[in-house]
């Protein structure tokens, strides 16, 4: 039979722990921070293209997994969905560009928490027509006036503001069609041609001296008609024309953002480097306020 003393004991020792169990504070659990569902739309600035390595589940869009949303979800640890094209169009937000290959907002959902996007460059092929007139027109003058400015005016600029603008407009409105709730980034075109003439890139880039500040005011124009159109649609701006100056094209390997158009190190010429995607995604999380 057991004494008295030891049955106390068990006794106060049972109601002691009771006391404490029910004195120590609930642990609360720290609620996880929900994972961004992010859909990269757009073109080839976009895609990374010329950027290794090549993403192979769609070669026809030659896409890097180490464009500026790979960089973007890496660093935020989104859910990333990529059908980012090269060669896209505004149209193509829309409509099919290749054969398996859906229109892009098509990967939208309601569900999507983040969207980015550069796009509208190839509408109108108004970077590639502007570089070929531009470069074959300075090669032919030997660098020297204005010939592409001469032949062709306001030409380019009328083409963005009739055509691309309304273009941009539509496309970004589709996206928040399918994706109403999401917040959605356009981004500038980073600057391709530098501030002022270089003799010394004229070999990388053919641009007649007196067509540089030409050429520049074109991709203003564009830049523009991105912000005007994503300003009108709620959209948020992600502005390039001050943290890519002195990132040109015609800058040095490992301070330019943007491949010349000659005797560059990616196999497609006037597009970014992996530095230009890496910087381009550092400064859309900075206006994002993306961690």
């Amino acid at each position: 039979m057991p004494r008295l003393r030891d049955v106390m004991s068990a006794s106060m020792a049972t109601g002691a722990l009771a006391l404490t169990l029910t004195a120590a504070p609930t642990a609360q659990a720290t609620p996880a921070t929900p994972t961004l569902d992010y859909v990269a739309l757009g073109d080839s600035f976009s895609a990374g293209s010329g950027v290794l390595p090549v993403d192979p589940t769609n070669l026809l869009c030659l896409r890097s997994t180490a464009n500026y949303p790979h960089v973007i979800a890496a660093r935020t640890g989104a859910r990333l969905t990529d059908v980012t094209c090269g060669a896209a169009q505004t149209k193509h937000f829309t409509q099919a560009q290749h054969p398996g290959t859906p229109p892009q907002t098509n990967a939208l959902t309601a569900g999507t928490d983040l969207v980015t996007l550069t796009i509208g460059g190839n509408d109108n092929d108004t970077f590639i027509n502007v570089l070929l007139a531009c470069g074959s027109a300075g090669l032919l003058s030997g660098g020297k006036g204005s010939p592409c400015k001469d032949r062709h005016g306001t030409s380019f600029e009328d083409q963005i503001a009739t055509s691309t603008y309304p273009a941009l407009k539509s496309a970004l409105r589709s996206v928040r069609a399918k994706a109403p709730d999401a917040r959605v980034a356009a981004l500038g075109y980073p600057w391709i041609a530098p501030a002022a003439p270089d003799p010394s890139c004229f070999a990388r880039l053919p641009i007649a001296r007196g067509d540089v500040a030409y050429v520049r005011g074109i991709q203003a124009r564009l830049n523009a008609a991105v912000e005007r159109a994503a300003r009108e649609t709620g959209a948020t701006y992600v502005d390039f024309s001050q943290v890519s100056e002195g990132h040109d094209a015609c800058k040095a390997a490992g301070t330019r953002w943007i491949e010349p158009l000659l005797f560059g190190r990616s196999a497609v010429p006037v597009h970014p480097n992996a530095l230009g995607e890496r910087r381009m995604a550092e400064h859309t999380m900075a206006v994002l306020g993306l961690r």
